[in-house]
């Protein structure tokens, strides 16, 4: 039993000493996400979630395809999913304004 006792107070340590460290790792983890994904939320207000999300795939797509950069010549901004007419106004608005913020943050970190 002696033998036993000694591997599994060692076994106990060691897992005592590692937990700290695995969850410093999570934890900043954590917070390097959220800090990296604040300029691809919608602003505040902005009904259409999506709109803007599709604004930002939008022009990564037109950036890496090396075409005009322009969101009002995108098919998404020319043929919004939604049927009735103010809300494709809106979502033309939040593609918009979601392409104008992956623009923005392209030119100010040096690529996508």
């Amino acid at each position: 039993m002696s033998k036993f006792s000694r591997i599994a107070t060692s076994l106990i340590a060691v897992t005592m000493m590692t937990a700290p460290m695995v969850m410093a790792a999570q934890t900043q983890n954590q917070t390097q996400n959220s800090t990296q994904n604040d300029w691809t939320t919608p602003p505040a207000g902005t009904e259409q979630g999506q709109a803007y999300k599709d604004g930002i795939e939008a022009a990564k797509l037109d950036t890496v395809a090396k075409r005009p950069v322009d969101p009002k010549t995108s098919y998404l901004y020319n043929h919004p999913p939604v049927k009735k007419s103010a809300d494709r106004e809106a979502y033309r608005s939040s593609f918009t304004e979601g392409y104008k913020a992956a623009l923005a943050h392209n030119n100010g970190n040096g690529g996508m």
